[in-house]
């Protein structure tokens, strides 16, 4: 495959990452409501030990009146300048398991060429699933679990935690494309639309970020910790709550917003199995101690006669 549209290209490191890797999206666009691409992306930066394997053009693909870049005037000097980059990167989750993430801003410019060079991508890597989410506001309570809207062709995560199904028209995001793209091809590829409530669409949500983990950990199989994230949502929604509390019509705007979703919701259980029933996300710990439970009985198992019917 042809390399024009990157930038660099670290051709031993390319050499050395394994065939059948998942793939996460995170490319940050028009739809981040509660900031969740950008959370999910420095989360990844932080927790995945990631590696760069490829760069994309900056200069073929972004439109940097549109997207400034950032610069830092140091009393008299300029330092610290840092154009937006578009990446593939290698990483590792909490026990090991590697997966490859492409992030960063998605492209102004040259979507098809782009979409193609993923699409090739995905061939080289013998990708297994690609995974992506992105959010949109909408009007439910922070008081209720963020749910989502899942596409793809997952059809057992469609069923269990796509709570809504509209038909509408929008306007496309690259992601949108890349996953058609991989449907179309029969490739695996999830979508999950988080539904943000509206009032906070403008600030970064804590309960978002741990949503969009959990969903890709079950389409994916990654573990990834989760202790510090669930630690800062229930700090936020504690501020959140503490401001509406005292404001009679945001507390009456809250309530209506509860009747409305648990109405909606009534009828509809979707649950993730890594979810407890308090709504609690294990950590990397306790996962890791119920997978090595789990390889213990099966080592058990294979030591003793073959079940029946095997």
């Amino acid at each position: 495959m042809t390399d024009s549209i990157f930038s660099a290209v670290y051709a031993e490191r390319r050499a050395r990452v394994p065939k059948g890797l998942p793939l996460i999206v995170a490319l940050r666009g028009i739809s981040d409501a509660g900031g969740v691409v950008s959370q999910l992306e420095d989360y990844l930066w932080e927790h995945g030990g990631l590696e760069e394997i490829l760069r994309f053009d900056s200069d073929q693909l972004l439109d940097y009146r549109a997207r400034r870049p950032v610069i830092t005037f140091d009393q008299d000097h300029l330092v610290d300048y840092a154009p937006e980059e578009l990446l593939l990167a290698l990483g590792h989750d909490e026990l090991g398991a590697p997966f490859l993430l492409l992030s960063g801003f998605e492209p102004d410019y040259r979507w098809e060429l782009f979409i193609d060079t993923v699409l090739l991508l995905v061939h080289e890597f013998e990708i297994s699933t690609t995974v992506w989410a992105h959010a949109i506001p909408m009007p439910v309570p922070h008081t209720r679990p963020v749910r989502m809207t899942v596409s793809g062709s997952r059809d057992d995560l469609i069923e269990a935690r796509s709570v809504w199904k509209p038909v509408t028209k929008l306007a496309a995001s690259a992601g949108h494309v890349l996953e058609y793209r991989l449907h179309s091809l029969g490739e695996e590829v999830v979508g999950f639309a988080l539904l943000v409530p509206h009032y906070l669409s403008g600030t970064e949500y804590p309960e978002a970020l741990l949503t969009a983990l959990d969903g890709i950990m079950v389409a994916t199989g990654l573990i990834f910790a989760t202790d510090e994230v669930r630690e800062a949502s229930r700090a936020f929604h504690a501020q959140v709550d503490e401001q509406i509390a005292d404001n009679q019509e945001s507390l009456e705007m809250v309530r209506g917003l509860e009747s409305r979703y648990d109405s909606y919701m009534e009828d509809q259980s979707p649950r993730s199995p890594l979810v407890g029933e308090d709504g609690s996300i294990p950590t990397a710990d306790q996962l890791a101690s119920e997978l090595e439970r789990f390889l213990a009985q099966q080592r058990d198992q294979g030591a003793g006669e073959t079940p029946s019917g095997l």
